[in-house]
């Protein structure tokens, strides 16, 4: 390997270690405001009523002091601010959704696909912390949550399209003016129909009010094996009207207030999303704040306020569509919205390989997985295709080590002829590349086109939600890290646990280095150590990444170490090789414009320097 493909390849590694870095840095803002988040949270979770609904038992009244009281607090909506609750199960073979008559949303998301990090049912709702909540008036100057409240359940209904629909009323002391949540689950979907139907609410809304707000509180509990991991994958992605999409993490932002129109808003985990959908409009504007608690089963908390436009129609709804589901591509890909784009396939510096793995890789593993149930046998051939794909690169960057090799010598003898002058010694051995016809960025070129697989490899793998506890060989879960040996304590910058693919691909790494050193320029230090320093600082990094991606790594470089071998032996012919840089030296020798500006301030910086001699 010569000196320009040592140069790519450290250029690569340092540009891809620091991809990694920046997305796993956590700035965890010391600015969190703790307080504002306690007081935001006790703002946003359910309210007990002046007297406790378990007081008064299922058909029971309270007495007329205690009536009093409600009214006061409650005004119009007081008969429902007592209640028993009730539950309802609408579901289909996807997804399981229990209803509650207390704030008539739902209580209980189940995903009937797919499991937790310990096998149960992947609960992607289940705590009281979870509400859908819409502001009511209860009078002019007052307003409640609905989800305080108890709303009249309807009957579970039965549509012509196998569709399962619900409602639920509350009531007012004016029976002109309700609101009504109506949800419709269709077979097969993961979407829910969420339509909120607001009657006579015009006159006790202040006069100057044109919307009404929704409030909409999210927990993300501990579904992946990996809580760390899943804390940096937890995030808040939004889509603008004008198509723009953003996001921000909860570990690293407590509040965002977005003043412009949306079309939906998506509380994301590693695998799984809640997503708001506003079905014909949009959002006026959406406040959100968020919150880590210091707990083992929570990964992170939102509670987002959501503005509705309201016409002040007497008769007003506003449909929603609600995705409770999995990070699937081409899912979410299907509903045209781009919410495809909450899967993290390239960010930063590298957005660019987003459309690498959309338009070659995603489809690539799509076709194998539809004939191949082996994750593991899918890498591999993942693998080699990519290889085959960057395989003329590849034989390029072979052909340019291989005439830098046979150039050594005379590189060499250039370098002890002219000794500390770097100068003319960098002039002199241009001018051998040029007589001999060899590209110096000819392996280093290579290399920095493989960058953009490298990295989509890394964005891919542990976004692929087809991974997700798929086992291979001694890895219990391709989308987490395999770990041989859990230790009992933490060894700084590497973990508390082994990963044996890790291990593998660093020494892989090792052996490439050892096998191509002589190629190296072995008086430079940089150049003689740094092959060997940059598999020992990945292997930190790498050690809790996903198995898929650190297996993809090994058996890369398993595959490069196999080729270089081939190729260098039965291929390259160095004696042919040779003669052809003879042949080319002969020829005379034509300089572009720009070569010939070059040598002219080179020659012109030498003379300056003789004088100061």
């Amino acid at each position: 390997m010569d000196r320009n493909s040592v140069i790519g390849f450290l250029l690569l590694g340092v540009l891809l270690v620091g991809y990694i870095f920046f997305n796993q840095k956590q700035q965890v803002s010391a600015s969190k405001e703790k307080a504002r988040q306690d007081s935001i949270a006790a703002l946003n979770q359910p309210k007990t009523p002046i007297t406790d609904t378990a007081a008064f038992p299922a058909g029971s009244q309270p007495d007329s002091a205690h009536q009093a009281l409600l009214s006061g607090e409650f005004g119009a909506f007081a008969a429902a601010a007592t209640g028993a609750v009730q539950t309802t199960v609408v579901e289909n073979d996807v997804v399981k959704i229990t209803f509650s008559n207390k704030g008539g949303q739902p209580a209980n998301i189940q995903l009937k696909a797919y499991k937790n990090y310990d096998g149960g049912p992947l609960m992607l709702q289940q705590s009281s912390f979870n509400r859908l909540s819409v502001e009511v008036p209860a009078s002019v100057n007052k307003m409640l949550n609905s989800a305080d409240l108890f709303f009249t359940a309807g009957q579970v209904q039965q549509l012509a399209n196998g569709a399962q629909s619900i409602t639920y009323r509350l009531n007012s002391s004016n029976p002109a003016a309700y609101l009504e949540f109506s949800y419709t689950l269709k077979p097969g979907s993961y979407i829910v129909d969420y339509n909120i139907h607001a009657v006579g609410f015009q006159g006790i809304l202040p006069g100057n009010q044109q919307y009404l707000s929704l409030q909409w509180n999210s927990q993300n509990d501990k579904q992946e094996h990996d809580m760390q991991n899943e804390r940096l994958n937890n995030q808040v992605h939004y889509m603008y009207t004008n198509d723009k999409h953003d996001y921000f993490t909860l570990e690293r932002s407590s509040h965002e207030k977005l003043d412009n129109k949306l079309k939906w808003v998506s509380v994301k985990q590693q695998f799984f999303n809640t997503t708001l959908i506003a079905k014909n409009g949009e959002f006026s504007n959406a406040d959100i704040n968020t919150k880590v608690p210091q707990s083992a089963n929570i990964v992170g908390q939102t509670f987002t306020t959501l503005q509705i436009p309201y016409n002040r129609a007497n008769d007003f709804s506003f449909p929603i569509e609600i995705y409770y589901g999995p990070n699937h591509y081409k899912t979410l890909k299907s509903f045209d919205l781009g919410l495809q784009k909450i899967i993290p396939l390239g960010s930063g510096i590298f957005a660019f390989v987003k459309y690498v793995n959309i338009w070659i890789i995603i489809p690539v593993f799509n076709f194998l997985s539809g004939f191949i149930g082996n994750y593991g046998l899918i890498i591999i051939l993942l693998t080699i295709f990519i290889r085959l794909l960057i395989a003329p690169f590849t034989y390029q960057s072979y052909v340019s080590q291989a005439k830098m090799k046979v150039l050594k010598p005379e590189i060499d003898a250039l370098k002890a002829k002219h000794g500390e002058d770097q100068q003319t010694f960098g002039v002199e051995q241009m001018k051998l590349f040029k007589t001999a016809g060899v590209n110096p960025l000819g392996g280093c070129l290579p290399a920095l086109l493989q960058l953009p697989i490298l990295v989509a490899m890394y964005s891919f793998f542990p976004s692929s939600i087809e991974l997700r506890q798929e086992s291979f060989l001694w890895a219990k879960d391709l989308s987490s890290y395999d770990s041989i040996v859990n230790l009992p304590f933490n060894i700084p910058f590497y973990g508390d646990h082994v990963s044996l693919f890790t291990i593998l691909m660093t020494i892989t790494s090792l052996i490439l280095a050892f096998y191509n050193r002589g190629m190296t320029d072995q008086s430079n230090p940089v150049m003689k150590y740094m092959p060997y320093m940059m598999p020992i600082v990945l292997l930190g990094i790498f050690n809790r990444l996903a198995a898929a991606l650190t297996f993809y790594y090994f058996l890369s470089n398993v595959i490069s170490i196999l080729l270089q071998w081939v190729l260098q032996t039965f291929i390259i012919n160095h004696d042919k090789i040779h003669a052809q840089i003879q042949e080319n030296k002969k020829k005379p020798v034509s300089k572009s414009k720009w070569q010939e500006k070059l040598e002219d301030m080179q020659k012109r910086q030498q003379d300056i320097q003789q004088k100061k001699k």
